[in-house]
């Protein structure tokens, strides 16, 4: 199809949930006030990552004393349990990168994911031990301006979110959480994280303020090991008067990805640049919203990654899709009994 409009090439290669795409044209307008996801900020432009992004910046990492371990630098995030250690322990990599702007030091702490996935948590620090930000400072209310997280040279489309976190013991730092989801795998490399200005919303303004000025860039190793293991090929579902063919499933204690074939091609409208019609919005649901994903545990818990984020790519008479989302916290392989996608029931163990 030749589409004419910039957004039409956006849907092409990518898609936003809902609760995304609101977020993003917040961000684009500087107010952003809550984030999505319970705490997850979606992260603008990593998630219209697209095409070949290529590391070519030369820029110093300093070091940021004491190496934190990865199970430190994860475990209040994504679970400090016996067995989540251990698994943070076995695909965590500490980095230890960073830069320091206006007396303010934003390290690289730790790194982990697996084949399509990569969770990246990052201290931003005042160096003089005062308060990093003003009293009363929700932390939901935070967003990074410029960038905001790192770059992975990723040759396809990818998505993602980041959410701060606040530490009651030290009122002069905050991290900061970045998740990425590729559409193709995320190999060893190198990236380049790039931060500028730490922004939250005014109420009384009614937009975004900068509470922290500051430029920030350093690279650091994307190096972690891998436990995802592929399940499934060539199964198919019918669904809204179309077949839904399962390409693989991709699972790891970190997080989920499903690649799947549609029998049909999506027809996406003409709308103007940075509009979205009626009929794309339906097409969506019919190609990917509704395409349920339920995740089982060993215990009987049922997780519904059915809003994942993800892509969506007319090809040749088929669309080709793919949804993927890091986990909320981390899931041992042995504490996962299924997966179903589109009611096709895939055991794990």
């Amino acid at each position: 199809m030749n589409r004419q409009s910039d957004y039409q090439q956006v849907l092409d290669s990518l898609y936003f949930t809902p609760e995304q795409k609101a977020q993003l044209a917040k961000r684009a307008a500087d107010a952003a006030r809550h984030p999505a996801r319970k705490s997850h900020r979606p992260l603008g432009k990593i998630a219209v990552l697209a095409a070949c992004l290529a590391v070519a910046l030369a820029v110093g990492a300093g070091a940021s004393g004491v190496l934190k371990s990865a199970a430190e630098s994860f475990g209040t995030i994504f679970g400090s349990g016996t067995a989540q250690t251990e698994v943070i322990d076995k695909i965590g990599h500490p980095i230890g990168a960073s830069d320091t702007d206006n007396g303010i030091t934003i390290t690289a702490d730790a790194i982990m994911g697996d084949t399509y996935n990569a969770a990246i948590i990052y201290t931003i620090r005042r160096d003089d031990g005062t308060p990093l930000l003003p009293e009363g400072t929700d932390a939901r209310s935070l967003m990074m301006g410029g960038f905001g997280g790192a770059n992975l040279p990723v040759r396809g489309g990818s998505h993602g979110s980041a959410w701060f976190v606040t530490d009651e013991a030290d009122n002069s730092a905050i991290q900061l959480v970045q998740t990425v989801t590729a559409d193709t795998p995320i190999s060893h490399c190198t990236a380049t994280a790039e931060f500028q200005d730490l922004r939250g919303w005014d109420d009384a303004a009614g937009e975004a303020v900068t509470l922290v000025e500051g430029h920030w860039k350093f690279r650091f190793e994307v190096d972690y090991e891998d436990l995802s293991v592929t399940l499934g090929g060539g199964e198919t579902f019918q669904q809204n008067g179309m077949t839904f063919t399962v390409d693989s499933i991709t699972i790891s204690p970190v997080a989920v990805k499903v690649d799947y074939t549609v029998d049909r091609e999506v027809q996406w409208s003409n709308a103007p640049s940075g509009r979205e019609d009626p009929e794309d919005s339906r097409q969506m649901q019919r190609y990917f919203e509704n395409v349920e994903i339920l995740l089982t545990k060993t215990d009987g818990t049922v997780i519904d990654m059915s809003s994942s984020g993800g892509s969506i790519k007319p090809e040749h008479g088929v669309t080709v899709c793919g949804k993927g989302e890091v986990f909320d916290e981390i899931i041992p392989l042995e504490e996962l009994a299924s997966i179903s996608v589109g009611g096709i029931e895939y055991q794990i163990r």
